[in-house]
């Protein structure tokens, strides 16, 4: 079976094609295709002026339309596609998605903070840790941050936070906002101990690579802070160059790290895992859950 997912958010577009197959023990397994990502950064618009500009607009249905191609050119049979933070503020998103629905056949949904957190979740990759113990998924997008609570298999909490890199770059989160972060946190984690924080988002993921650790293997804390203080003690453009980053990626990545390790202290996490998932790996999870569920009934999938 043949599943895609889209993922607009504030700093990139993302399609993700994977093919499921029966795993050994009869598990669904998914296998990753391919994975396209396009820096349409609408954050920048939407978090300054409220809208999102044509430019941008036209940016982004391009895009679709390319994806659309490529769900075409695989045979995809189900994908789903998603927005969430800018497209959540932004004053002109029906008119965006009435247009793109009606340009490339695609119909966007503009998911909650809420439901972005649950979805992160559906890749069910604490469930590889084991039943027990307490388990914090960080999600860091280019607006929000979505913070999902596990204990002993049982979902505790879920919110999400108007904090995300395009926000932070801009200057957009004043002290307010990140004590708010730490008090939900503080009082969420409460008497747990051990606490195991998960990581998803391509920022991590990058500086997991840089990392050269290998996979499964946890970062310490104490590595996030190095990586925090020589990322950013050098210019974005050598930052570029040392590390071989993408523009796009090396002027954000300073502020995603500051999530994660002020997250991460707030919770008393002293290690994260990074499985290198993200939304789109959780929309197609969901979407083959609502496949099964309905024996193959289509109702409200694309195709």
């Amino acid at each position: 079976m043949l599943l895609a997912a889209i993922d607009i958010g504030s700093n990139a577009a993302r399609l993700l094609i994977n093919e499921v197959i029966d795993g050994d023990d009869g598990a669904p397994e998914f296998v990753k295709l391919n994975l396209v990502r396009v820096p349409l950064r609408l954050g920048f618009d939407v978090f300054e002026s409220g809208t999102i500009s044509e430019t941008r607009a036209d940016m982004l249905i391009e895009t679709l339309k390319s994806y659309r191609h490529l769900l075409n050119a695989y045979g995809v049979e189900h994908f789903t596609a998603c927005a969430t933070s800018a497209m959540r503020d932004a004053r002109n998103t029906a008119e965006i998605l009435d247009r793109a629905r009606r340009e490339t056949g695609i119909d966007v949904e503009v998911v909650s903070g809420e439901k972005e957190a649950a979805l992160i979740y559906e890749n069910h990759i604490a469930e590889t840790f084991g039943k027990s113990g307490s388990y914090l998924y960080i999600d860091v997008g280019g607006g929000s941050t979505e913070l999902t609570l596990f204990n002993n298999g049982r979902l505790q909490a879920k919110r999400s936070f108007d904090i995300g890199t395009i926000r932070l770059l801009k200057g957009m989160v004043g002290p307010a906002k990140w004590e708010e972060m730490k008090e939900y946190l503080k009082e969420q984690t409460r008497g747990l101990k051990d606490i195991h924080a998960i990581g998803s988002g391509g920022n991590i993921n990058k500086v997991f690579s840089l990392s050269r650790r290998k996979e499964g293997k946890p970062l310490e804390l104490e590595q996030l802070r190095d990586y925090h203080r020589e990322l950013g003690s050098i210019s974005l453009e050598r930052r570029m160059k040392l590390y071989k980053l993408r523009e796009d990626r090396a002027d954000v990545i300073v502020h995603a790290l500051s999530v994660y390790i002020n997250a991460m202290r707030w919770a008393g996490c002293d290690e994260i895992h990074v499985p290198k998932i993200g939304l789109a790996d959780g929309l197609i999870h969901h979407l083959y859950d609502e496949i099964t569920s309905r024996s193959g009934s289509s109702g409200d999938l694309q195709a």
